[in-house]
């Protein structure tokens, strides 16, 4: 039987200052794995309490967007959709593109929303963009279900069948997935340090994620983009994500190795640099609010 002084010394928890801005606590992230997980449901429970629908908000919104890119961008400009229907082509895109942009928004507001708890409580800080990365994975797994639908009622009950072909890069669509996390966990921990300096530029988040949106193939394939402005598209990381989602499903769309590596170099590097900023964003913030 242990005695007090060794179930103290069991439990006692040491905190050191970070002398490293790409230093990441990863046993202080396992140790904390009951507060990411009630996070997680927090979220949940706080976002969707009360409402009549509930987690049915999670497909609403992709089904009237593809609904409203049908009709303006499909019927009224005629973009081309390369032969396929649009309501899938539209909800392929929006796919890889909502969980981004989902995550995105989850994570830029991490110190200018959770200021009054970092003052309260000692946690890794990281805990708390992972988990809105984590939370939208329902989001993404509900999303995902409703395009299956869409995709096999086209697939085995249209005349269009046909011309939907799926091919063996779906096994890879687990790593695109890790790869969105990654770049929209980057890109939000580098807002998160400048909105948490400069509070104006929250309000510019969704203005510019908006804009991300329409420079990435969403509302129309990469094969009608000029081919001389194609490689300033690939430097986009999501463009080439979304591509291979549609080549994977729909068999369609502007693959190139090249705009993949090139995505990857990028997403790595701005993950390297959004925790770099994110460790010395958080060592003075306090200081600053």
């Amino acid at each position: 039987m242990l005695n007090k002084s060794t179930e103290q010394d069991s439990f006692e928890i040491i905190i050191q200052p970070n002398r490293s801005w790409f230093y990441i606590d990863w046993r202080g992230l396992l140790h904390y794995r009951d507060l990411l997980f009630f996070l997680v449901r927090r979220d949940f429970i706080s976002q969707y309490k009360q409402t009549i629908l509930g987690p049915a908000w999670f497909i609403i919104p992709p089904l009237i967007t593809s609904l409203v890119f049908t009709v303006i961008f499909g019927k009224v400009a005629k973009i081309s959709t390369d032969g396929l229907p649009p309501m899938l082509f539209y909800l392929c895109g929006l796919l890889a593109w909502r969980y981004f942009a989902s995550c995105l928004g989850g994570t830029s507001g991490t110190f200018f929303g959770n200021a009054n708890l970092f003052e309260k409580v000692y946690f890794p800080r990281l805990i708390l963009p992972l988990s809105r990365i984590i939370f939208n994975l329902f989001a993404f797994t509900l999303q995902l279900a409703t395009f299956l639908g869409f995709y096999f009622y086209y697939k085995y009950f249209t005349q269009v069948g046909l011309s939907i072909k799926p091919n063996l890069f779906i096994a890879v669509l687990p790593l695109l997935l890790l790869q969105t996390a990654a770049i929209s966990l980057g890109v939000g921990l580098w807002l998160s340090a400048l909105t948490a300096k400069y509070r104006d530029l929250r309000f510019l988040v969704g203005f510019l994620t908006q804009l991300w949106m329409y420079a990435t193939p969403i509302v129309y394939p990469m094969s009608i983009v000029p081919e001389k402005w194609r490689p300033a598209l690939a430097i986009n990381p999501m463009a080439p994500i979304v591509e291979l989602y549609r080549y994977a499903f729909l068999g369609t769309g502007f693959l190139n190795l090249n705009c993949l590596l090139i995505s990857a170099v990028i997403t790595i590097f701005v993950l390297l640099t959004g925790i770099l900023i994110f460790n010395r964003t958080e060592r003075t913030f306090l200081d600053t609010v």
